[in-house]
Parts: C-alpha cells; structure tokens; sequence
C-alpha cells in the first residue's frame, strides 16, 4: 500500500515505514503529524486518483528531528565590470517517518 502526498508544494510517494525529508513543518520533534492532502492511494492494486485530493485519506507521520540541507552556493558575475555575488542557502528540512496510511 502506499500513497502520494503533497507538503511543501512538492509531491512524495510514501508507504508505511518510509523515512524522507521534507520542507520545514511546525511541529516539536517527536509528535505525530497529520498530511491530509493525499493525491493518490493504491491498496492492493485498488487504485484511488484524487481530483486534486482524496476525500478521507490521510498520512499519519512521526516527526524525528528537524535538520538544515546542504549548503548551496549561488554566484553571479558580471565580466569586465568588477561584480561579483556569492549568495549562500541551506534549506529549513523536517524528517519525518511515515506511520500509516488510512482510507
């Protein structure tokens, strides 16, 4: 069984027991989470297609810990001109482990 959700204007395909990062959530480390935007469920080959959502489906998730990415490195320059940027950016992550999915 396993389902699609969307968090963080991205999509994940997630199943019990699924460890992932996703953008920064609101929620102390340790207590459960709740993704009730679920696109997609497949349960055992019965497929339900959400439009955009299903209704009464929800992903139950426990939150571990909250992380920073990596750090990403963005450098403009202008050539003959003397200008150059360095701009740096870690992306806020919550990571999370999926628990169940109910129908």
């Amino acid at each position: 069984m396993y389902a699609v959700l969307e968090t963080g204007s991205k999509q994940y395909r997630v199943a019990a027991g699924d460890k992932l990062e996703v953008e920064r959530l609101e929620v102390e480390a340790g207590q459960p989470f709740t993704f009730d935007r679920v696109l997609l469920v497949n349960n055992d080959g019965k497929l339900s297609v959400g439009s955009p959502t299903v209704p009464s489906a929800s992903v139950v998730a426990d939150v571990i810990e909250h992380i920073r990415g990596p750090k990403l490195i963005a450098f403009k320059m202008k050539r003959r001109k003397g200008y150059h940027r360095t701009v740096g950016h870690r992306q806020e992550l919550t990571v999370i482990k999926i628990k169940e999915i109910k129908i």
